[in-house]
């Protein structure tokens, strides 16, 4: 799954349950950028159900069934790509090396990241790659990069909060 972190508190990929890929794929967070939204001047967190809630005809679970059923039968890993910020969100941070993120996609298509160890994320609870091929050890673990640790904490703080926002909402919405 591809998303876009516009406040620098997600890893530029980390591996995923099949539970936390559903939870993913419905929550659908990514951020509108400038330069692909009209009128967006700074990026702004967005939530969109099965990343397209409005090109949907049928009811989100449907979807998430659907992909549940694909991921185990064919036991499929699963990853959240970040192509967003690093070392801090907009005005602070930077955006992800697209080189990197190229170096990601390849290494989970190939088996790459397969094969590294992982630490869990103490926020999200995503496990999140030591090493990949091809991308700075350090910036894997987006804390390590953010200058001011507690401004890091405070962010993904803030981030799981809309998180478990929009949590309730799906959970109204689908259930």
């Amino acid at each position: 799954m591809l998303t876009c972190d516009a406040f620098g508190v997600l890893p530029p990929v980390a591996r995923l349950t099949s539970e936390q890929a559903i939870y993913h794929f419905l929550s659908g967070y990514t951020a509108k950028v400038a330069g692909t939204e009209t009128g967006i001047t700074e990026p702004e967190a967005i939530f969109s159900t099965c990343f397209g809630a409005p090109f949907m005809t049928l009811h989100p679970t449907v979807y998430a069934e659907l992909l549940k059923h694909k991921i185990d039968a064919h036991h499929v890993r699963c990853w959240l790509v970040n192509t967003g910020w690093i070392g801090g969100g907009y005005r602070v941070g930077s955006r992800i090396k697209i080189a990197y993120s190229r170096a990601i996609v390849n290494a989970a298509i190939d088996g790459s990241l397969t094969h590294v160890t992982f630490e869990k994320e103490p926020f999200l609870g995503l496990m999140v790659p030591t090493s990949c091929p091809n991308v700075p050890t350090e910036i894997l673990n987006p804390r390590n990069v953010w200058a001011d640790k507690a401004g890091y904490d405070e962010a993904a703080t803030s981030l799981v909060k809309r998180f478990q926002e929009q949590l309730r909402t799906i959970q109204e919405l689908c259930f």
